[in-house]
C-alpha cells in the first residue's frame, strides 16, 4: 500500500526579524513549519551561522584558531576575518572584558571597541554583554547609541535588566532586543510578554533561550525549543513566534571535553578536534530542536554547519 504523505500546515508564522543593513542584511525566522521540515512547506529564511570574537582576542585558544586569525591583533581586524570565513551570515562580538570579576573594562572602552568592529565589517553584527547584569544594562544601551543605523543585534535583555536594555535597543535606538531566559518555556514567554508591555515591537525581539553542549543535560534543551515551537506555531501562541538565536560557543568550548589537554588525556585525542566535535554536535542539535540561528567559534564548524543548513532547507 502506498504511503501518502500529508503536510502539517499551521495558519501561524515565526516572527521575521531582520539583522544588518544592505545587501548583507540577514532574516531570522518567517517559517511555518517545524525545523527543517521542508516536505511540509518552504522555509524562505534559513538558519544563519554567526562567528564569535572577543574584545579580549583570542587568548588560550586552540592553534588552529590562532592560524586562522593570524596577525590579527584587534578585535576590528579579527571581525574582519570573520566576516570572510566560509559559511559566516554574521559576525557576534562578545564584550566579556567588561565583566567586573574579570579585566572590569570601563563601558566607555567597550563601546569604542564595537563601533570600531561595526565600521570595519559589512555583515550583521550581534553584541553580547559581558554578563553581568548591571554592566551590561549601562554597556548595551550605549552600544546601542552609538551603533544607531547599524540596525544590530544586542544580547542580552534579561529578567533583571530588560527594562535599560529594551528600552534603549528596541524603542530608543531602533536596534533589535535579545531576550534571554534559561531554557524553560515559561520564563521565555514571560519575558517577551514584559518587554513587549514596555513598548518593543514583537517584530524586534530575538530570544536566546539557552543550551547546553552536547551530553550536559541537554534533554532540557530539546524539550524547551521544541514545546516553544509547537506553541508557536500549533497554539499561535505570538509571545513565543520570536525567531531563537543559540550562542553555542561560548557552552562548547568550555567543558571538559573540549579544555582538558593532551598530557592530561592522551586517550581522548586531539583537544582541537574534540572542541569542534562537540561545537558542530550541540549546534546541529539547536538548529534540530528549533534555535534560527547558532553562533560558533571554529572556521571547520562553521563551513560544516552552514553546509549542513544548505543540504536540508
Amino acid at each position: 500500500m502506498p504511503f501518502n504523505q500529508k503536510p502539517q500546515k499551521f495558519n501561524a508564522t515565526i516572527n521575521t526579524v531582520e539583522i544588518g543593513c544592505g545587501e548583507k542584511a540577514i532574516k531570522l525566522g518567517g517559517e511555518s513549519v517545524f525545523p527543517f521540515y521542508t516536505f511540509d512547506g518552504p522555509i524562505d529564511n534559513a538558519p544563519k551561522v554567526g562567528v564569535e570574537i572577543s574584545d579580549l582576542g583570542l587568548g588560550d585558544a586552540v592553534p588552529g584558531l590562532k592560524e586562522f586569525y593570524g596577525d590579527a591583533a584587534t578585535p576590528a581586524e579579527m571581525a574582519k576575518k570573520a566576516e570572510a570565513m566560509e559559511g559566516a551570515d554574521f559576525i557576534c562580538l562578545r564584550l566579556e572584558g567588561g565583566d567586573p570579576n574579570g579585566e572590569n573594562k570601563s563601558v566607555e572602552e567597550l563601546v569604542a571597541v564595537a563601533k570600531e568592529v561595526a565600521d570595519a565589517v559589512t555583515c550583521p553584527l550581534v553584541v553580547e554583554g559581558c554578563k553581568n547584569v548591571e554592566k551590561d544594562a549601562d554597556l548595551l544601551a550605549k552600544v546601542a547609541d552609538a551603533l544607531q543605523g547599524k540596525n544590530v543585534l544586542l544580547l542580552s535583555a534579561r529578567e533583571e535588566n530588560y527594562k535599560a536594555v529594551g528600552a534603549a535597543a528596541g524603542l530608543a535606538y531602533n536596534q533589535k532586543v535579545g531576550a534571554e531566559s534559561a531554557v524553560d518555556i515559561n520564563l521565555a514567554k514571560q519575558l517577551n510578554v514584559v518587554t513587549t508591555q514596555l513598548g518593543v515591537k514583537a517584530e524586534s525581539i530575538v530570544m536566546n533561550v539557552g543550551t547546553a553542549a552536547a551530553g550536559y543535560g541537554y534533554e532540557y534543551v530539546v524539550s524547551t525549543m521544541d514545546r516553544i515551537k509547537a506553541a508557536a506555531l500549533s497554539q499561535d501562541d505570538a509571545m513565543l513566534q520570536m525567531p531563537i538565536i543559540t550562542p553555542v560557543a561560548d557552552e562548547t568550548w568550555n567543558v571538559k571535553e573540549s579544555m582538558a589537554s593532551e598530557d592530561d588525556m592522551p586517550e581522548w585525542g586531539s583537544k582541537e578536534e574534540r572542541g569542534i566535535a562537540m561545537e558542530i554536535m550541540t549546534a546541529s542539535a539547536d538548529l534540530a530542536a528549533g534555535s534560527n540561528a547558532v553562533i560558533l567559534k571554529h572556521p571547520q564548524s562553521v563551513a560544516t554547519i552552514s553546509k549542513m543548513i544548505k543540504e536540508l532547507v
